[in-house]
């Protein structure tokens, strides 16, 4: 075991078993756990746990920053541990354990957790378990590939376990910002003015007396599942590097854009790669998670500086950055996800946020986590911090699905995550429609115009038609609103 990691020496006989520190749980415990979209998660200690109650039953409420990694989520849930989880989760089967109902999931934007905690309309934590590079000699602890919300376990929490994970160089002190705004009613501006703006410490403080434990790990961060682009995201970036070209060529834009977010996955992944062949130079970025096209940019010398809450690549690009951090060090910075995702730095910073969704509607009202309006899939994330306060709130989908029997253009969404006041662009492989200044009436056909796919342009034509004879300032026809829905659930197909 690396105990030159521990500089608090006080600190050294607090170390123990990942299979001890499970034990240290009781039942109905609120568990709070670090980790951002698999990134900087517990390796070993919450396994430890799901494992101890195959034979000694418990359960707790978990909040984490945003999901975790190598199937640990599954695993809790598949041992009956998860009462409660929060804020977002990805796990195939801890979702299925949310839709039977066995499993209670509140689905939060990823900026109001922490800030819930920090006003107390959430339990207290009883313990915390944080993934860390080292402990300090002042017993500071430093974060790995993800802050998400572990300033706020360290500081609220009644007790923490440290998991000192030794895969992650000693060099990654630095790349953090830790910055934590004061309690409400005397809030101070947070003075971030651009995304390379470093207003914190480089550590995450704690206080030595509420650590129990500290288990040693060397495993690495669960690899980011990367997709090649294929033709429909390919598609879908070419059509919003050609918007962003126009806006240029009007001068709305120049050539560098604004701060850039982008949400997880393939499309986000197609889109941000398109920069890397075209004339936009001097990009920055701010946003939740760098991923490997954040750093291809970067490498590509199109990128200067990106600010998030976490690190989320293929392993590949994980060896290229960790085995070269000093080359990316002045070009990135990690923050808590109360900073990365609040309203007002996005708002000030004018970032253009693309984000997936999993419909949306002729009105631009957007869907984003659930299937059919009952099943969900997995949360909204950041999606909504960013789509309310964004200089642009650009959503991005594939037209049509399974072998086109599934329209994700609809006359009504199944449930709504992001209303129409809140999407200016709305982007599929068939084209993109540029809602900003339309009225309801003007929204809709610009949306079927450009959007639908061809096998239900005339159907969706159609019900608009039929629904403007009705009237109304968004006209519908609601005894058909979700026929297409039923027919989908009863024939296999939305298509008449």
């Amino acid at each position: 075991m690396s105990y030159d990691r521990i500089k608090l020496k006080s600190l050294l006989d607090k170390v123990i078993t990942a299979e001890q520190a499970a034990q240290l749980f009781e039942n109905g415990m609120i568990v709070g756990s670090s980790g951002f979209t698999k990134a900087g998660d517990s390796k070993v200690v919450l396994p430890a746990l799901a494992d101890r109650a195959k034979t000694d039953p418990l359960k707790i409420t978990l909040i984490t920053g945003a999901s975790l990694g190598h199937g640990t989520d599954g695993k809790l849930a598949e041992a009956g541990v998860l009462a409660k989880r929060m804020p977002f989760q990805v796990d195939r089967t801890l979702r299925g354990k949310i839709n039977s109902g066995e499993v209670l999931f509140i689905d939060q934007h990823l900026s109001e957790t922490a800030e819930l905690l920090h006003n107390k309309n959430l339990a207290s934590v009883d313990i915390a378990v944080l993934e860390v590079a080292a402990i300090e000699a002042d017993g500071s602890i430093i974060p790995t590939t993800s802050v998400g919300n572990s300033a706020t376990f360290a500081a609220l929490a009644k007790h923490v376990i440290l998991e000192i994970n030794t895969a992650v160089p000693m060099e990654i002190r630095g790349i953090h910002d830790i910055y934590q705004a004061e309690d409400y009613p005397r809030r101070n501006v947070i003075p971030i003015v651009a995304p390379e703006n470093k207003i914190g410490r480089k550590t995450i403080a704690l206080d030595p007396s509420k650590v129990v434990g500290i288990v040693f790990t060397d495993i690495e961060d669960s690899p980011a599942d990367i997709a090649e682009p294929d033709t429909k995201t390919t598609a879908i970036a070419s059509h919003i590097l050609n918007f962003f070209e126009k806006e240029v060529e009007m001068g709305h834009l120049s050539s560098s854009l604004l701060p850039l977010q982008a949400g997880i996955g393939k499309v986000a992944n197609a889109v941000l790669m398109g920069f890397k062949d075209s004339n936009f130079r001097n990009l920055t970025m701010f946003s939740e998670v760098l991923q490997d096209s954040t750093f291809d940019l970067i490498d590509a010398g199109v990128m200067d500086f990106a600010s998030a809450s976490s690190i989320t690549v293929s392993k590949p690009c994980y060896d290229r950055v960790f085995g070269n951090l000093d080359k990316y060090r002045d070009k990135m910075v990690l923050r808590p996800q109360n900073i990365s995702n609040t309203p007002g730095l996005i708002r000030r910073l004018g970032v253009i946020a693309i984000n997936t969704a999993i419909e949306f509607d002729i009105y631009g009202n957007v869907n984003s986590t659930h299937i059919s309006g009952t099943n969900i899939m997995n949360g909204i994330g950041g999606s909504g911090d960013f789509a309310r306060n964004a200089y642009l709130s650009i959503f991005v989908t594939q037209a049509a699905s399974k072998e086109d029997r599934i329209s994700h253009v609809l006359p009504m969404v199944s449930h709504v995550d992001h209303t129409e006041h809140d999407v200016d662009i709305l982007v599929t492989d068939i084209g993109l429609a540029d809602l900003r200044g339309l009225a309801p009436r003007e929204r809709a056909q610009v949306i079927i115009d450009n959007c639908v796919h061809p096998d239900y342009k005339e159907q969706l034509q159609d019900y608009y038609d039929r629904a403007c004879e009705r009237g109304g300032h968004t006209p519908h026809i609601l005894e058909e609103a979700f026929s297409w829905h039923v027919n989908l659930r009863d024939q296999g197909s939305m298509k008449k």
